[in-house]
């Protein structure tokens, strides 16, 4: 069919697959809102509910910290769930995004999207 158009058929092929790639990136980055990693700190004691886009979607807090002397100790122990929460979720992302990358041959440390 396109015959005598010399490396216009590769292009095209080229583009297509492009396409699908495309299609396949925008459906990974959607599942990254479903994926969700637990991050905790003091033992346990603080917990939260990461998705693999970063986003907090819930926190527990064992009881036993509702201390008023505490104040400042809860407040730390929720920052560092979050944190280990949200390098969980980027650990999940990277591993979700691997897959779709998997046997393109991209050069190592590149990361999609750009």
């Amino acid at each position: 069919m396109l015959k005598g158009l010399g490396g216009l058929g590769d292009m095209a092929k080229i583009m297509k697959q492009a396409q699908e790639m495309q299609s396949k990136m925008a459906d990974a980055q959607a599942k990254l809102e479903e994926v969700t990693v637990k991050g905790e700190a003091g033992a346990g004691m603080v917990k939260v509910v990461v998705t693999a886009k970063g986003a907090v979607k819930g926190i527990d807090i064992d009881p036993s910290l509702f201390v008023a002397d505490d104040k400042e100790v809860v407040e730390d122990l929720i920052v560092a769930a979050i944190k280990d929460g949200q390098a969980k979720a980027a650990d999940a992302a990277q591993a979700e995004m691997g897959k779709l990358t998997e046997g393109l041959n991209l050069p190592e440390g590149m990361k999609l999207p750009f």
